[in-house]
């Protein structure tokens, strides 16, 4: 039987690409990864991109935001064993998916899948009413359209996530809203910059809710330790 991999066999780390620019947001990210960190798993490292903008929610944020995730990216190829691009547009996942050699990992699409094992129909809490459009082809695109409870948003920008008592009413309301009145039995925070609110919110509305980032990084070591453990069985 094929060993665990421990730290130090040297595990290339997962690293988190935060697109927007603020650190806030890649530290609520670090601290919602945290209790993925583990003995014998990969390290996970947490990136600002620098040159992103405050935050992503607009078509045309996300489409600035591609090139430099994906060289992003290209300069850490041999430096990483997987990736996560940690907005819920998962601007330039294809893309760096065809460039890398590396598992790629969206945090939206890391969501939705592993909302899909958590309840018949899952809710989206958007930050703003622009973003649903977008989150709705995306569903779409996955086929998954007839799993989507619904889409609200809380009417907060990215920064302004930080004030705690609006943010997490607003989270509660609109939760509850798909809950009752969408028939969601699982719901998803539709931006990364929410992290920090998972826990109260999943207390408050008693259903499941699904943190994106952390999605995908478990999905990411998941893929990484499997990884690892068939090269060692080879």
């Amino acid at each position: 039987m094929a060993a665990h991999p421990s730290r130090s066999e040297a595990v290339l780390p997962i690293i988190v690409i935060n697109p927007n620019s603020t650190q806030a947001v890649t530290d609520g990210i670090d601290e919602s990864v945290e209790c993925l960190r583990m003995d014998g798993g990969p390290p996970i490292e947490c990136l600002t991109l620098d040159e992103g903008p405050p935050g992503i929610e607009t078509q045309e944020q996300i489409d600035a935001v591609i090139a430099p995730v994906c060289d992003l990216i290209a300069d850490r190829e041999s430096s990483a064993s997987a990736f996560v691009i940690a907005c819920y547009s998962d601007p330039g996942l294809q893309q760096a998916r065809a460039r890398s050699s590396k598992p790629v990992f969206g945090i939206a699409e890391s969501a939705m899948l592993v909302a899909l094992t958590r309840g018949v129909r899952f809710g989206v809490i958007s930050i703003l009413e622009g973003s649903i459009p977008r989150h709705q082809m995306y569903v779409c695109k996955l086929g998954l359209e007839y799993r989507l409870a619904g889409d609200r948003a809380i009417g907060l920008g990215v920064t302004e996530l930080a004030s705690e008592d609006l943010t997490l009413g607003r989270l509660v309301s609109v939760g509850t809203r798909l809950r009752d009145e969408d028939g969601a039995d699982v719901l998803i925070m539709g931006c990364a910059g929410m992290a920090r609110y998972r826990g109260r919110l999943e207390e408050a509305v008693g259903l499941p809710v699904i943190e994106p980032a952390q999605a995908a990084v478990t999905l990411a070591i998941g893929a990484v330790l499997t990884d690892t453990i068939n090269r060692g069985a080879e």
